[in-house]
């Protein structure tokens, strides 16, 4: 049996961390739980964490990831977004195939991010 994990957290890189620690505090309303000079990372849940770290040579590679956010708030997060003037790329949809309902946006380095809330009922909710 594996040794226990306690915590998760997600990095990415970033061109401008500046715009980035705007969209995650501000917008998204993320503490931030601990600065590193070039990295942040924010805490989404006493688990679950999200760091950016700035890159300044070669490109930022966005096509592959996707954030998601789990809320049973989906509809508030999207007019929400909305307000803060965040471009919304898919709204709120039920994907039947995996019962899900979500929307999707890009946050300011063009990272896909998923506000999604779970219809199947043997999603282990908190």
């Amino acid at each position: 049996m594996p040794p226990p994990i306690d915590q998760q957290v997600t990095f990415y890189y970033t061109h401008d961390l500046a715009q980035t620690a705007d969209f995650y505090q501000r917008v998204l309303g993320l503490p931030l739980a601990l600065g590193q000079g070039t990295c942040r990372i924010y805490r989404i849940t006493d688990t679950a964490f999200v760091g950016f770290c700035q890159h300044d040579s070669g490109p930022v590679h966005t096509y592959s990831t996707i954030f998601t956010l789990v809320t049973d708030e989906v509809d508030a997060w999207h007019d929400y977004l909305v307000e803060e003037g965040v471009e919304i790329e898919k709204p709120p949809t039920l994907h039947e195939k995996y019962n899900i309902y979500h929307i999707f946006v890009r946050d300011p380095n063009g990272y896909l991010l998923e506000f999604q809330t779970f219809k199947d009922p043997a999603w282990p909710r908190v």
